[in-house]
């Protein structure tokens, strides 16, 4: 199955946001940016210079920012291009042979690209502690918080979130600062992070955490 074509749809606003079960409160000590996939390849299904694409990255840049601004590491999963079938496992099955061995493909928009500090994570798998050592970064660290955003809500993203309340970290995903195949499974994915695993926050409560 390839990527499909993502119809515009509307950035969810503060009052569509799911509540929260829990009372977390994003702590910028406690806390780790990630910023999840946002590789050239994945965007390029959305409709530029429309939301959610533009309110996304937008966002994305904003929470950046805050996360320089007060020390707060910021981690960049990536996926690479040109893997083999090996490497690939089941999500051959599922994506077929994902990113091409293509720089532009595999590389970042400039408004959210990475910056000098920053870690890159190579990520295999749905879930950006799948195969990796991002908890163990995040245990080294003293950090016990996950702030998420980028692409796909209700894929890697939501996967992430679960992994995290697997490792006992709290984990935040930021409503209007991910984006999805559709609204309904962009509104779907933030319902079941909250129900389950994560609070849903808007980047403006995000941005007044200090």
């Amino acid at each position: 199955m390839a990527l499909p074509a993502i119809e515009p749809y509307p950035m969810p606003g503060p009052d569509q946001l799911p509540g929260a079960r829990v009372r977390w409160q994003v702590d910028p000590d406690r806390a780790v940016l990630l910023v999840h996939d946002l590789q050239n390849y994945f965007l390029r299904a959305f409709t530029p210079d429309a939301s959610p694409l533009g309110p996304m990255l937008g966002n994305t840049a904003r929470l950046l920012d805050w996360a320089r601004a007060h020390g707060t590491p910021v981690v960049y999963s990536h996926q690479r291009g040109g893997q083999s079938p090996e490497q690939r496992g089941l999500q051959l099955d599922f994506w077929g042979p994902g990113l091409p061995a293509d720089e532009h493909a595999q590389g970042m928009p400039e408004a959210v690209a990475p910056a000098d500090g920053d870690t890159l994570l190579t990520k295999w798998k749905y879930s950006a502690f799948a195969r990796t050592d991002l908890a163990a970064r995040l245990a080294a660290a003293g950090r016990d918080q996950l702030v998420l955003v980028g692409v796909y809500a209700h894929i890697g993203v939501m996967m992430t979130a679960a992994d995290a309340w697997s490792h006992d970290i709290q984990a935040f995903v930021v409503g209007d600062a991910v984006a999805d195949f559709s609204e309904r499974h962009h509104l779907d994915a933030l319902r079941w992070a909250a129900d389950k695993c994560a609070v849903v926050v808007h980047t403006e409560q995000l941005l007044e955490a200090r």
